[in-house]
């Protein structure tokens, strides 16, 4: 796959996983917050180096910024590879990254309950990266087919 393709489909995987997260935190109880649990490790890291933390709505911003274009390089390995097999990466992509994100803050020294605080809560996070995975691949894969006609 081109890395043009790759890109765009862990950008679109990326904006979708965040529009969810963002959406859901919105509306129900149990959704995950993943921005907490950014802004913690990102507050965290500041302090380890003696930076100023930033308030909070802008601690938001950094935040929301630094998931995009993490999570749109992580899912854009979707399409490393032949493009027939991006669906299927994106899926173990994103089935990582959810299973990532609920049993690593606890190791990593930041709190667990905002991705695991609640049964429902685990299978959101897992539900909701899968979905990023699922697009990234899928859309990576649409792009590649697009530009190949």
């Amino acid at each position: 796959m081109k890395f043009s393709s790759a890109i765009g489909g862990g950008v679109a995987g990326a904006a979708v996983l965040t529009l969810l997260h963002e959406t859901t935190r919105r509306i129900l109880e149990d959704a995950p917050r993943m921005d907490l649990l950014g802004m913690e490790a990102i507050e965290k890291s500041l302090e380890k180096v003696n930076v100023d933390v930033p308030n909070n709505d802008n601690l938001f911003k950094i935040t929301m910024a630094g998931d995009m274009i993490s999570n749109s390089l992580y899912y854009s390995l979707a399409g490393i590879g032949n493009e027939k097999r991006a669906i299927i990466q994106g899926t173990i992509l994103g089935f990582a990254a959810g299973i990532g994100a609920v049993y690593l803050p606890k190791p990593l020294g930041l709190n667990p309950a905002p991705s695991n605080r609640t049964p429902g809560t685990k299978l959101m996070t897992l539900g909701l990266y899968l979905v990023g995975g699922l697009v990234a691949g899928a859309t990576g894969k649409l792009l590649q087919d697009t530009w190949n006609k």
